[in-house]
């Protein structure tokens, strides 16, 4: 199809090369019409980005709105560069889904592309091979292969000097001021030094603000020789006419689900539904599939699926074989379906630019698409963890760096580095690769050290990066509101100068589109809330001792684990987000109101095991309460109702009087803390449940080891088994 036609762009700024004639010209048309069929040519502001790639040394940033075409810019470039006798193109890209599309692209476009990545590990070698003799026009890779030392022996460096075209595509991504900065983004800096300084080097994106594009046209253009003029910025216009906002306002969690089993049935074509969370991507597709069954086909899409597995679902909903993916920001950028329909939103992104990269995914090639926000007051949780949950904090880099230095000849993995200082697994894969940015810590093949490089604390930089990002979740704030123009308010925040009233979002109209009811049915919201409510979640016990400060390690002995279990309330639950936050947030635990809470838990933990029985290996026959958030009251009375119920003994492990902060303890330093308070048991402990199968009851956990320690302690205490009954798994 041709390509089609948007608002004109801005003047450009930056240096400016001739336009694209002659051969070139021919060349890049032929691309263009193998890709998007006979006839099509480059547009105007196109072709300026063409013409300035083909210059020696060339920085040109894109920043232009999702369909704008930015990928017939990099693939008709390639082509003219290869048909020079230039090297391969080398584009960075951040997720699978991108490259995917981009290899099909780049095939269409008479280009022999590949891909190199953790789904395709048997294909490497052969691969590399192919681009060494120059039978490879163009290789995809994401940032963090970029930082695979094998990686950059094997293929970079092989690639250095010859390169005829790097591509940074989401370059958003590199600058700490954009919504989805990654460190390994950063590894792109390391490739641009590596590079013949002619090499041109095109930076792509839809989201940039203007102080993103700024960062980024300065990070592209420091490695310039000291003869070039600078980096080229092409800037469009980002309203989107085919989308129609609307935001549906006052809807609790569990209503926003049911609004969506009610609503996908009446919105026109396929789409995405986007959660926050996986656990809402997971509980919301179950939802759906139990109301509407085949008639309404879904499937929930979460990073934590294989590579096949998505590839799979991205293939089916692009094929129209599902109505929707319900889904986290792992499907986002990249993913192309020109005919989605709708976008919904349940819950929030963020910032208004992360909002707007997503619905963009939404009326690329049809006229009329649905991009729907339902909001809650839970979303501002999930924004301030936003903000702040890449900061590094000082007293933990310290000890890291600590723990490097004192191993300068035997690098360190990521396992041993959480076992040395206490640190959480996830904390320190992202410090590292921060530090990493810097200078300061370099991968090896073996693992991680520290390269001499002093490390200092920029607090002044960090601070105001999560200024920035809290200003951002104020915007979301005014556009859940709906103080002026939706799609005005997401063209405001990423500075274009092109803002203005749409006249057709719900802000504009002052009420929804007639395809949306603002609320859900009640039917609809007691059969969702009944379903979830009745799902089971399983809580299997770990494997392993996590050594370091907890000194013991590897496998958990059998006659030390506990059976698999069960949890009431996983994560976030909406459908019990009223009652945990009246057992966990209330400062009287004995209140009336609290009272009649904990009994509906009470009933709710019978009806679970009257499910469970089947299960068991043996009855339980005493019931042993563990209060793991200094709320005794509360987990007791639970304990003491299933007791009554079941006719079991009662026993109570012993825990902290006031709820323990353990949030920023690595596994092993939690675990030592559980072990330290709970081991060995009481006597009164060990004479209840000596010979006894035992039904341990805690209150609320999100590392599990309360639940892991607390078993091992009653089976070395002598019960022969214990099953497991979590009343919160947090998130």
């Amino acid at each position: 199809m041709p390509v089609p036609p948007v608002p004109p762009a801005s003047p450009p700024a930056g240096p400016l090369a001739g336009p694209l004639t002659g051969a070139r010209a021919a060349v890049a048309d032929r691309v263009v019409a193998a890709m998007a069929g006979p006839g099509s040519r480059l547009r105007e502001d196109q072709a300026v980005a063409v013409a300035a790639l083909c210059e020696p040394g060339a920085r040109v940033l894109v920043v232009q709105a999702t369909g704008w075409g930015k990928s017939a810019v990099y693939w008709a470039a390639t082509g003219v560069r290869r048909s020079e006798g230039a090297g391969p193109t080398l584009v960075v890209s951040p997720l699978l889904s991108l490259m995917r599309d981009q290899v099909a692209a780049a095939r269409r476009a008479g280009l022999s592309a590949a891909t190199v990545n953790s789904s395709n590990i048997e294909e490497w070698a052969g691969i590399e091979t192919d681009l060494r003799a120059g039978g490879l026009d163009v290789l995809l890779v994401s940032p963090e292969r970029l930082a695979n030392p094998g990686f950059g022996r094997r293929v970079l460096d092989g690639l250095a000097g010859r390169l005829g075209l790097l591509v940074i595509d989401e370059a958003h991504a590199v600058s700490d001021w954009g919504h989805d900065f990654r460190p390994d983004y950063r590894r792109v800096s390391e490739v641009l030094r590596r590079l013949n300084p002619q090499t041109p080097v095109l930076a792509t994106t839809a989201t940039a603000n203007q102080r993103v594009t700024d960062d980024v046209a300065e990070q592209l253009g420091r490695d310039l020789s000291a003869d070039s003029a600078g980096t080229l910025v092409l800037r469009g216009q980002l309203a989107r006419a085919s989308l129609e906002l609307s935001v549906v306002p006052a809807l609790s969690p569990l209503e926003r689900y049911a609004w969506v089993v009610d609503h996908l049935p009446r919105l026109d074509g396929s789409g995405i539904v986007y959660t926050l969370t996986v656990a809402d991507a997971e509980r919301l597709a179950s939802a759906i599939a139990d109301v509407h069954g085949d008639a309404v086909a879904v499937a929930a899409y979460t990073g934590q699926l294989d590579a096949a597995r998505r590839h799979e679902l991205e293939d089916a909903l692009r094929g129209n074989r599902l109505k929707a993916l319900v889904a986290t920001s792992a499907l986002g950028m990249g993913y192309d379906k020109p005919d989605l329909g709708f976008v919904v939103h349940v819950g929030a992104p963020p910032s208004p630019v992360s909002y707007y990269q997503q619905v963009g995914r939404a009326g690329r090639a049809i006229d009329h698409a649905h991009a729907v926000l339902l909001p809650s007051d839970a979303d501002s949780g999930v924004w301030e963890y936003f903000a702040t949950s890449t900061i590094p904090v000082p007293e933990q880099v310290r000890q890291v760096l600590d723990v490097l230095d004192r191993s300068p000849d035997e690098p360190l993995s990521v396992v041993a580095v959480e076992a040395q200082t206490g640190v959480r697994r996830g904390r320190v894969e992202l410090m590292l690769k921060q530090l990493a940015v810097d200078g300061v810590v370099e991968r090896v093949e073996s693992g991680w050290r520290a390269t001499g490089e002093p490390w200092h604390h920029d607090a002044e930089h960090y601070a105001g990066v999560v200024a920035v990002r809290r200003r951002e979740a104020d915007i979301m704030r005014s556009y859940v509101r709906g103080e002026k123009c939706l799609m005005e308010l997401l063209q405001e925040s990423l500075d274009d100068p092109a803002a203005a009233p749409c006249g057709r979002c719900s802000a504009c109209r002052g009420s929804l589109p007639d395809a949306l009811e603002p609320q859900p049915s009640a039917q609809t919201v007691a059969r969702v809330t009944g379903l979830l409510r009745g799902q089971v979640h399983l809580l299997a016990p770990r494997k392993m001792w996590p050594g370091g400060a907890f000194g013991a390690r590897g496998r958990i002995r059998a006659d030390e684990s506990h059976e698999p279990g069960r949890t009431l309330v996983f994560a976030d639950a909406p459908e019990w987000r009223e009652t945990v936050a009246a057992l966990f947030g209330s400062p009287d635990p004995t209140a009336g109101a609290v009272r009649g809470v904990v009994e509906e838990v009470a009933e709710a933990c019978v009806r679970l095991l009257t499910q469970w029985r089947s299960a068991w290996s043996s009855r339980p026959e005493v019931v042993v309460d563990l209060a793991a958030t200094g709320r005794p009251e509360v987990v007791g009375s639970v304990a003491d109702r299933i007791a009554e119920v079941g006719r079991l003994s009662r026993s109570r492990l012993p825990g902290p009087s006031t709820a323990p902060d353990l949030r920023e303890l690595g596994s092993a330093d939690e675990a030592a803390y559980w072990r330290d308070r709970l081991d060995p048991a009481g006597p009164d402990v060990v004479e209840a449940v000596r010979g006894r199968t035992v039904l341990l009851v805690v209150d609320a956990s999100s590392s599990l080891w309360p639940v892991t320690v607390a078993s091992a302690v009653l089976r070395r205490a002598g019960a022969t088994a214990v099953l497991p009954l979590l009343l919160h798994r947090r998130p």
